[in-house]
């Protein structure tokens, strides 16, 4: 499919309803209102087409910008590539899926995983702390810092009920994935979820739940012993 074919095909997808749905959870315009499983229809025709996807995402349509997190090759994306992502990102969606979804996967994860945390820009943090997370579940035991990670466990304890909406959020997110996939500091992240307690996060208009980080992590491990992902991007 071409460009041009892909954003009418776009168009064609998008309803009032799931538009509403996404307003409500804070997106911003432009966008058609496609739902996940019909950017998923789109994909199978385009597959993995990078250069595609990187035009879709240039678009700044948010709709096009999911779709372009599941059909780039995150191991192609350059610092720029994905600092350009981060500074388009204008909604969770984009921030904590497309962009942090990718940037996991891509080379450069941690590097700037570490730059988009300290960042004061709430959506960039956002995306931030979610590729972090994402990277835990997705990276080899042996590619992961036990050391800096329990520093951001600690970090988190003492900041998170201070910190902007959505990176509360993705700091409890970040506790949750350190307790389910990181057994050698395991006890320290369920530790920090207790301490932590309740988040509370403005969802908007919408019947979403902030997940307690002690009951998610028991209700993971409750399956077993989970296994690092081969793919972060759904």
């Amino acid at each position: 499919m071409t460009f041009e074919e892909v954003m009418k095909q776009l168009e064609e997808f998008g309803n009032e309803q799931t538009k509403t749905t996404f307003l409500n959870h804070g997106a911003s315009e432009p966008f058609f209102g496609v739902r996940v499983g019909d950017l998923k229809k789109i994909l199978k025709y385009i597959k993995k087409d990078h250069e595609l996807a990187l035009r879709l995402y240039d678009t700044g349509n948010s709709d096009a910008m999911y779709l372009a997190a599941l059909a780039v090759d995150p191991k192609l994306m350059t610092e720029d590539d994905l600092q350009r992502w981060v500074d388009a990102a204008n909604w969770y969606m984009n921030a904590e899926y497309a962009v942090g979804w990718v940037a996991a996967e891509s080379p450069n994860a941690l590097k700037l995983a570490r730059e988009w945390i300290r960042s004061d820009r709430e959506m960039t943090a956002v995306a931030g702390w979610s590729t972090y997370s994402n990277y835990i579940t997705y990276a080899g035991a042996d590619e992961l810092d036990l050391k800096e990670i329990s520093s951001f466990l600690q970090e988190i304890c003492n900041t998170i009920h201070e910190a902007p909406n959505r990176v509360r959020y993705n700091m409890n997110q970040f506790i949750i994935c350190v307790g389910a996939y990181v057994p050698e500091i395991r006890d320290e992240a369920k530790k920090v979820a207790e301490a932590v307690g309740k988040v509370h996060v403005d969802v908007g208009n919408t019947a979403c739940k902030v997940p307690l980080a002690t009951d998610y992590i028991e209700k993971v491990l409750t399956r077993g012993e989970p296994k690092k992902k081969k793919t972060v991007r759904c």
